[in-house]
């Protein structure tokens, strides 16, 4: 049985690795973005370039993308040269939504699809650019049944696919959930280690009794250790995506008549990190403010260099 031929639209950070790992697991991919250097640095690796979104449908039997927004989505698949102008490759085609575009997002956009005739999956991911590198993503998956299990072997390339439910927008609800609580762990890990760090307690040894007690989470086992105690902050998620997520998880607890009140000051932190320094920064950075307004750094045995 021969291998559909894919298609991947957003090779950024996540899309490139992504795209990688698919190649070198033997399939032929078409690929588009607006970064021309990061559509050849791929062509280098096997890929085939197009110009556009239209030209990556022509010439493909399933479509992924991995993009920053929803408005950036709804564009690629429904604008000018989008996805659904893309001419017929001889059977029908399937979009993989990789994307993190909240539940609304995903109904529109299987709905505008399927009035074309193309099938869809919304398949939000989590883990990172290194889970996106080693293949061990988390694929939160809902659609169709029969269409997710179509297209099982090409999510096994990526990770651990879970099928989440029946309808378009149930795999970016769990995806909106899962980034809030993540965030959230990190907020009040950040928050904690100021206070101790403050109080006279040494950052690595207070995370150490984190992470072999009931502190332990995410943020203290991975974020805290390699990208806060380091000083690096570059885990690689832009906060100005984490407040994105972080919008879109609010917006539906709201019109389902959810409070999340703890939730929605992890936003405003998010927000006021964003406000300080910039919104590419490093989402790990959320400490920085909280450390400003104490007068103290977060610094483990490991850091760089306070000047370098």
């Amino acid at each position: 049985m021969s291998l559909p031929k894919l298609g991947f639209i957003g090779i950024g950070r996540m899309g490139m690795p992504m795209a990688r790992r698919l190649i070198q697991a033997g399939y032929a991919v078409t690929a588009f973005d607006p970064n021309e250097e990061a559509v050849k640095s791929l062509v280098k690796e096997g890929a085939t370039g197009a110009a556009n979104p239209a030209e990556v449908a022509t010439n493909s039997d399933v479509i992924l993308l991995s993009l920053p927004t929803p408005e950036i989505v709804d564009a690629v698949a429904f604008g000018e040269n989008g996805i659904v102008y893309g001419g017929d490759s001889g059977s029908q085609k399937t979009v993989i939504d990789l994307s993190t575009t909240g539940p609304q997002g995903a109904k529109a956009l299987a709905e505008g699809l399927l009035s074309k005739g193309i099938k869809s999956i919304d398949c939000p991911v989590s883990g990172g650019v290194g889970g996106a590198e080693k293949g061990t993503l988390a694929l939160m998956a809902s659609g169709d049944p029969s269409v997710v299990e179509s297209v099982t072997d090409v999510l096994k390339v990526l990770g651990n696919s879970f099928l989440v439910g029946p309808e378009p927008g149930m795999g970016q609800m769990i995806k909106v959930i899962n980034n809030l609580v993540s965030v959230t762990a990190l907020a009040i890990t950040s928050e904690a280690l100021v206070l101790g760090t403050k109080a006279g307690l040494d950052p690595d040894v207070m995370v150490d009794v984190f992470n072999a007690s009931s502190g332990q989470s995410n943020a203290s086992m991975t974020k805290i250790p390699k990208f806060v105690l380091t000083r690096s902050f570059d885990f690689g998620f832009a906060l100005d995506l984490s407040v994105k997520d972080a919008r879109l998880c609010l917006e539906q607890s709201e019109a389902l008549g959810v409070p999340m009140v703890v939730g929605s000051a992890v936003r405003e932190m998010l927000k006021i990190t964003k406000a300080k320094l910039g919104p590419q920064a490093d989402m790990t950075s959320i400490i920085q403010p909280i450390e400003e307004w104490a007068g103290i750094e977060v610094r483990g045995a490991n850091a760089k260099p306070e000047n370098s």
